[in-house]
């Protein structure tokens, strides 16, 4: 069985990241979380991808909207509000309690990996989700209006302003994890989860060393392609891209990857840029890449298993 490690942020990844749960044991399946857009909100440390990654996984996740827990209640964000206090981000009292006990780690001095692992384990979650640092990691949106955090462009502004740049804070000093190396070194099958490449994987990557050891791994790299017919599933990947000046398809995720990738994963509705593609010598593989449902995101993660060890389609 292939030892994978999945990177993943967001909805998209936690999507991918269920779909490879399903069809692997828990020992062969490691997952790399975003940090980026972890902030602290009403006072306390919020990490959105790695909560995501985690509810899923633990089986908690409002499957309605993509992120927080399902059948959550809002008393506290209402006392908050009465207060004057600004609520915009909306964290429910179940995920508000999970923000309390990590806000208490920190300030106990506790390593963010460990806290991670331990939440995790306490939900349920037999599977390894690494840290990929332990340091300060911080995506700032840049538009004609100032900077802002990922979250306020995402959730306050829903996505309008104009995205001049990304500058990702932290990015110099950060150190990659062990978990995270160990990972990668270990790893038969790495795969780059349909999440926003810019936001989401590009922090990620972003961390010194773990490029590098995704080049210098013998594992094959597979990509999964966040665009479809040139739009996002979800989340605000294709503008984005525009904004900065790359295509908002699968070639331009290609281009993106391509120093580390060998395949990457398009839909079959972009056949069309198998060609494209295949000149920058990656590998195309085609298959239904929306994710749906349960049984959507589990064939997915079978037919890329499938392709990596030669039994599926070329």
């Amino acid at each position: 069985m292939s030892k994978v490690v999945v990177l993943a942020g967001g909805v998209g990844g936690a999507k991918m990241v269920q779909g490879f749960a399903d069809v692997c044991s828990s020992s062969d399946l490691k997952v790399i979380g975003n940090v980026a857009d972890d902030w602290e909100f009403h006072g306390l440390w919020v990490s959105p991808d790695i909560d995501t990654i985690t509810y899923t996984l633990a089986e908690l996740i409002d499957t309605d909207k993509g992120w927080g827990v399902q059948e959550e209640t809002f008393r506290a964000l209402f006392v908050l509000d009465k207060l004057g206090h600004d609520t915009w981000m909306q964290l429910g009292d179940q995920d508000l309690g999970l923000h309390i006990y990590r806000t208490f780690r920190r300030n106990a001095g506790d390593r963010p990996s460990e806290i991670a692992r331990d939440i995790a384990n306490s939900l349920g979650v037999n599977i390894d989700l690494i840290l990929p640092t332990d340091d300060p990691l911080h995506t700032r949106i840049n538009t004609p209006n100032g900077s802002m955090a990922f979250q306020e462009y995402f959730v306050r502004d829903k996505c309008k302003p104009v995205v001049k740049s990304i500058s990702i804070l932290g990015q110099e000093e950060a150190r990659l994890t062990p978990e995270a190396m160990i990972a990668i070194e270990n790893a038969s099958l790495i795969v780059i989860a349909p999440s926003n490449p810019i936001v989401s994987i590009g922090p990620i990557l972003s961390i010194n060393g773990l490029r590098q050891a995704i080049v210098e791994s013998s594992a094959l790299c597979v990509a999964v392609s966040p665009l479809v017919g040139g739009r996002a599933i979800k989340g605000p990947a294709a503008q984005m891209m525009t904004s900065l000046g790359h295509r908002p398809d699968a070639v331009g995720v290609t281009e993106l990857y391509n120093d580390i990738i060998d395949a990457i994963v398009i839909d079959y509705i972009d056949e069309g840029l198998i060609s494209t593609i295949e000149s920058y010598n990656c590998c195309v593989w085609v298959e239904k890449t929306i994710m749906n449902d349960r049984k959507d995101k589990k064939d997915l993660a079978r037919a890329i298993l499938d392709r990596a060890h030669g039994k599926g389609p070329s």
